[in-house]
């Protein structure tokens, strides 16, 4: 026995299957599934009239808008007409597929959508629903839709199947063409003078299947996660035959009642679910069967419970990385191992990007996420990829097809060698050749690949005849025509700084200061009482303070201008402190909501925006936050916290947090980029262990190229530095056991206090004072299960203090 479901209600079919004979599925076509805009569908026109009106969204203010806050029929969106008809006046809304194709609907037998209303929907304030398509913009009869729908309860989806040889019959003589409509129209009807709301989901026309199809197996390996205020669901997806979608049932009353959670995609194996209610003492249950294209299931008893719980400021953190890490390991292209541009880009493969994967996965390693071993394995076949692709007198480009190795150009001149972002690969590798330090053979290997791509990078072309600046872009076939020029204050430090500890080809270090710095570097501007020693008014976007610093470790070490740690400190400050203020009041804006930075866009699609009212436009990006943690970290976790909690539902996915949300235009994005997410994951990761930093610090040509440009190093205030110290010693060192014992060899009068300290000086954990009886006193220090990682033990009496190194495994 199994069950078909209609819509929301469910049938028992008995059914007799013979063998596993192939059987024909239902044919369909869209009009409209979902959308990949978030606030409005590119492909849906809204068009109005004389004195009538219909909401309209986009830039170009004539599409139609999708509706956010109400849970779609299937998916995540849904379509809302809002509209006012009025005498004398039109409004109409045109549903298209995607790409504005023709859609064939001669051999359909079924026009179907889903329809809600908040309010209720009588009959008489419906609208027409009509078509148009070839030739021209032929358009059809309009239909009352009362004539198919008698009325709309209110707050239930309403599924709505129309026969088209009805449609047609009373189309008979027209010029329309079925074989070739371009649009399902909903249009005005009775002139009320009223507001009215519709949602629509699911337009599609199908053929009912001729034979039953399969029915997908039982779901397996179901398992459920409880966090603060999701709970995660992880299964197996059944093969042979595939499922088109999956069904989630939740009680939270032991399965007196129920509730059905959106239908997803037979392609997913992941559902992060949001309660509304967020009490921990509430036991939610759920089960999850594997529908086949019609609807059909086999049925499952299995059930799992869990609670929302309550989190440390270190499970966010780990939640965070774990989530983000999915981008880049199960996000990867699978034939290059490199990351993704978006989650929506295919083939299409990052080469910067890719740069701050490689330190992702090594953020893996660390937080067991992987093994080294399946690490390197993808490392080997991402440098295979790499030594194989495009480049450009050893620069790779910007972007790159994922399965040729071809360039794909990232703009009409832009289709050569990119200097920044091979910088940013660079900078991964590079920490990856300093990680895998053994001399096992697969290591060793994997290093002297690395160096090969390293050294055949030729820096010094980009000067373009020897001037003293380099330049971003250079191509076989347009040559230096970008002209493009890289001198700071950007992203591009880590470009000046690699280019000169190049063991081949390097640029001459004068360059830094001559090139780099030569051109209004300094400035001294104060804002919000912080100061910037370079770069423009309030530092630009903060991302500015992410990619160069991803492996290149700014602390304690400054130039000729700065302290690069206390003024990419200055700056994410800034940044705060212009969202807390709010200008423009913009929605949502406060201090733990705030980040700004290059991101995905409501309006234009994708902008840099920065703290000044001219590039702000109410858009907030997680990354710029998040990925400040190392030198803002008491409030970039609150904003973290304040992110999930507020907005999770819309903001936190199953590759960690979206690109952005504006409130202003109740916009929430559903891309994930890889250089968002990357600074993300290994920003948390140098935060928590100083792992990534310690890595790429470990090339000796880094630290080479730092004296030769005139780094030198800042003893600052707020940080503890490593004191000499013989009568002190600590062991075991890593700490395997949850236990390290330090041993102090001489008297100290009026006892000890021993502190944990994070890699930024920021205490972690406190025992209690300690005395020391003897002059070879041991004192064993309990660790808390959750603390791993470097960390400095700070050993404090009232005359003198030490603090000792420590990593805890």
């Amino acid at each position: 026995m199994v069950k078909l479901l209609f819509g929301r209600l469910a049938y028992c079919l008995a059914l007799i299957i013979i063998g596993r004979a192939p059987l024909l599925a239902q044919q369909e076509v869209y009009f409209f599934r979902e959308s990949n805009q978030g606030s409005f569908y590119d492909s849906g026109l809204a068009f109005k009239s004389g004195n009538s009106y219909i909401e309209q969204a986009g830039s170009t203010n004539d599409k139609i808008p999708v509706e956010l806050s109400i849970p779609a029929y299937q998916g995540k969106h849904s379509l809302r007409l809002q509209w006012i008809s009025r005498a004398g006046g039109d409004w109409s809304a045109l549903i298209i597929a995607p790409g504005f194709p023709f859609l064939d609907l001669s051999k359909m037998d079924t026009l179907s959508f889903s329809l809600f209303s908040k309010n209720g929907l009588d009959k008489a304030n419906m609208p027409y629903l009509y078509f148009e398509g070839a030739p021209g913009n032929t358009k059809s009869k309009k239909f009352p839709l009362s004539q198919f729908v008698q009325s709309l309860s209110a707050e239930k989806w309403q599924l709505v199947n129309i026969p088209i040889t009805t449609l047609k019959a009373e189309t008979v003589g027209s010029s329309l063409q079925w074989n070739q409509i371009k649009a399902v129209i909903f249009g005005q009807n009775t002139a009320d003078n009223s507001t009215h709301v519709l949602l629509v989901d699911e337009v599609k026309a199908f053929k009912a299947a001729t034979f039953i199809e399969e029915i997908p197996a039982i779901v397996t390996s179901f398992r459920v996660k409880s966090y603060p205020a999701h709970i995660a669901l992880h299964w197996k997806i059944p093969a042979n035959p595939a499922p088109a979608q999956f069904k989630i049932l939740r009680s939270a009353d032991q399965w007196k009642s129920f509730t059905q959670l959106p239908l997803i995609s037979g392609k997913d194996s992941l559902y992060l679910d949001y309660p509304q209610n967020i009490d921990t003492s509430i036991t939610y249950s759920y089960k999850i069967v594997a529908l086949n294209s019609q609807g059909a299931f086999n049925e499952s008893n299995e059930t799992k419970n869990a609670r929302l719980v309550k989190f440390r400021d270190d499970e966010y953190l780990d939640m965070v990385q774990e989530y983000t890490f999915r981008y880049f390991w199960d996000f990867a292209h699978p034939s290059s191992g490199m990351s993704r541009e978006r989650n929506t880009s295919g083939n299409l493969v990052t080469t910067g990007g890719s740069g701050m994967g490689i330190m992702g996965l090594l953020t893996g390693i660390e937080r067991g996420y992987i093994t080294r071993k399946q690490a390197l394995e993808r490392l080997h076949k991402i440098v295979a990829f790499l030594a194989s692709c495009d480049r450009f007198k050893g620069v790779f480009p910007h972007w790159l097809n994922g399965d040729s190795g071809k360039v794909i150009p990232f703009s009409a001149r832009d289709d050569g060698g990119d200097l920044v972002e091979t910088s940013f690969l660079m900078q991964g590798l590079l920490a990856a050749r300093g990680y895998f330090d053994s001399e096992i053979e697969d290591e060793r290997q994997l290093r002297i690949k690395i160096t090969a791509l390293w050294e055949a990078v030729d820096w010094q072309w980009h000067r373009q005849q020897n001037q003293n600046v380099l330049y971003w872009h250079w191509s076989p076939v347009h040559q230096f025509a970008m002209n493009f020029q890289l001198r700071g204050w950007n992203e591009a430090l880590i470009t000046y700084i690699l280019a000169i500890a190049a063991p081949v080809n390097p640029i001459p270090a004068n360059l830094y200061h001559v090139g780099w710095a030569g051109s209004n570097y300094k400035s001294g501007l104060t804002s919000f009482g912080y100061r910037l020693d370079i770069g423009g008014f309030r530092g630009g976007p903060l991302f500015f303070a992410h990619y160069s610093f991803l492996g290149f470790d700014p602390r304690d070490k400054r130039d000729a201008y700065t302290d690069y740690f206390k003024h990419n400190t200055n700056h994410t400050l800034i940044n705060r402190a212009y969202s807390i203020q709010n200008p423009k009041n913009f929605k949502g804006y406060g201090e733990n909501s705030w980040g700004l930075t290059a991101s995905d866009d409501p309006m234009v699609g994708y902008l840099a925006h920065e703290p000044t009212p001219e590039r702000d436009n109410g858009t907030i990006a997680p990354t710029a936050a998040l990925s400040s943690i190392v030198y803002t970290p008491k409030e970039s976790i609150a904003a973290l916290k304040h992110f999930y909690h507020q907005h999770g539902k819309d903001l936190f996915g199953p590759m960690g947090f979206y690109d952005a949300f504006n409130l202003e235009k109740n916009w929430f994005a559903d891309s994930y980029l890889a250089i968002d997410q990357g600074p993300i994951l290994v920003m948390i990761e140098n935060y928590r262990s100083g792992k990534i930093w310690e890595s790429f610090m470990k090339n000796p040509e880094i630290n080479k190229a730092l004296d030769q440009i005139g780094f030198s190093k800042v003893v600052s205030s707020n940080r503890v530095g490593l004191l000499d110290h013989g009568n002190i010693s600590i062991y075991p060192n890593p700490v395997t056991n949850g236990v390290i014992q330090v041993s102090v060899n001489q008297l100290i009068n009026g006892g000890v206090t021993f502190s944990l300290l994070n890699m930024q000086g920021q205490e972690m954990y406190k025992w209690e004072k300690r005395e020391m009886f003897s002059s070879a006193s041991q004192v064993p220090l309990n660790l808390p299960s959750h603390i791993r990682g470097s960390f400095l033990l700070l050993i404090q009496s009232n005359q003198e203090k030490a603090a000792m190194p420590v990593f805890i495994h």
